[in-house]
């Protein structure tokens, strides 16, 4: 048996993706899938602030592309939002401050409807909850995760909006969080009752460390459902990525 730790890369079909949007820009992205089998719901992930560091390798979204296809039978898609750049490439055009990347959540969920991937759920982080909550009722979610959802450019009226949508709406909430800590989340979701908050004891809003990178990917899988949490810590060889 293998500890899974912070570099471990567990077997999935990994492919570079490129997604279009309306205003003809090309963004890079991956998706990884569960290898040999076919996903039962898909992860849209949405990264931190870009122009703060935040990129689709920001290592919460690299740990579940990394971990999830194997262990959760999820399919995980990660793009780097319009100007920014990871390893993968640079995506064209430049940050819109929130509001021209509409376009390109829009351009992740045709590229989820066109490969006909299952039950997609949107996990946002910090400047990518930002996303989820503004613009994820446009599109035919399952529901939405939110880590560290700092509501800076969230309005109370977008917020309010979810109180009487389908999709279901998750909050990790850090205790020691720079922008938003439980009690004041508490407050400002009053307007949506049915949120799920879930308040992390010890938490910080980069999620820094393997105990809170598990216990992030264990509330993601459980709000999705499709494997038991917490999840494995160890592994065997042969699920490895080779």
């Amino acid at each position: 048996m293998t500890e899974i730790s912070s570099g471990t890369v567990l077997r999935a079909q990994r492919e570079d993706v490129e997604l279009r949007t309306e205003d003809g820009l090309t963004l890079v992205g991956e998706l990884a899938v569960p290898a040999g089998r076919p996903p039962r719901a898909s992860l849209v992930t949405l990264h931190p602030l870009p122009t703060a560091g935040g990129y689709m390798d920001s290592h919460i979204l690299r740990k579940a592309a990394n971990r999830l296809p194997e262990l959760a039978d999820l399919a995980v898609l990660r793009f780097n939002t319009r100007g920014t750049s990871s390893p993968r490439g640079t995506s064209e055009g430049t940050f819109g401050e929130g509001e021209t990347e509409r376009l390109d959540l829009a351009a992740a969920m045709r590229f989820v409807a066109e490969r006909g991937l299952p039950a997609p759920w949107l996990v946002g982080w910090s400047f990518g909850t930002e996303l989820s909550l503004k613009y994820g009722l446009e599109h035919p979610i399952e529901g939405a995760v939110l880590l560290s959802p700092p509501l800076h450019r969230t309005s109370q009226r977008e917020l309010a909006a979810w109180q009487e949508a389908t999709p279901r709406l998750v909050a990790l909430i850090p205790e020691l969080d720079d922008y938003l800590r439980p009690d004041e989340a508490r407050e400002r979701f009053a307007v949506v009752p049915r949120a799920e908050l879930i308040a992390v004891e010890g938490g910080k809003h980069l999620w820094v460390g393997e105990k809170q990178t598990r216990r992030v990917l264990d509330e993601i899988v459980a709000a999705v459902g499709t494997a038991g949490t917490p999840l494995p810590v160890e592994v065997d060889e042969e699920r490895l990525q080779r």
